[in-house]
């Protein structure tokens, strides 16, 4: 990868460059930053992902998100702070994030269906997918949280898994 940070167990980024690319670009969709940045941070919290954490709470802070909605997203049925879309859009994050025998119950993803037309859905279902992958991989190999720089991986975007 273009940019490694540490990690215990292995640094990824180095022996599947072209894999780690393919999923950078996978999860790059169109869905609105702002919706993409809490349900990146949502997923990252129920997989207790520190490192995916600490990247997403910086690029959101960077992107303008208010420190309050940060604070309470955990909370974020009982907090007022958020809209229908984005309450339709952590439902389905929950969801997708511990599926439950039988998948996704239809009551929330008529919910998410009714706030996204179908393009924005289907972003919205490839960034949950998306952050669930790198959130079990960067557990895996132990990346540590606190170095990551806010757009260290929009920089170079092209460069990433660019080793053959």
């Amino acid at each position: 990868m273009a940019q490694e940070y540490p990690a215990d167990r292995m640094q990824l980024g180095a022996v599947a460059p072209r894999q780690l690319g393919a999923l950078q670009r996978f999860g790059a969709t169109g869905l609105d930053p702002t919706i993409t940045h809490l349900v990146e941070m949502r997923a990252s919290q129920m997989n207790g992902c520190a490192f995916c954490l600490d990247m997403h709470s910086k690029d959101a802070r960077a992107a303008g998100e208010d420190e309050a909605r940060l604070h309470l997203l955990a909370a974020w049925r009982e907090s007022p702070v958020y809209n229908e879309r984005e309450r339709a859009a952590l439902a389905l994050t929950e969801s997708m994030t511990v599926l439950e025998r039988g998948g996704v119950p239809d009551a929330i993803w008529d919910e998410a269906a009714a706030r996204f037309d179908e393009e924005e859905l289907g972003h919205l279902v490839v960034v949950i997918a998306s952050i669930n992958a790198w959130n079990r991989l960067q557990i895996t190999t132990k990346a540590e949280p606190g170095h990551y720089q806010p757009g260290d991986f929009e920089r170079a975007p092209e460069s990433v898994g660019a080793k053959a």
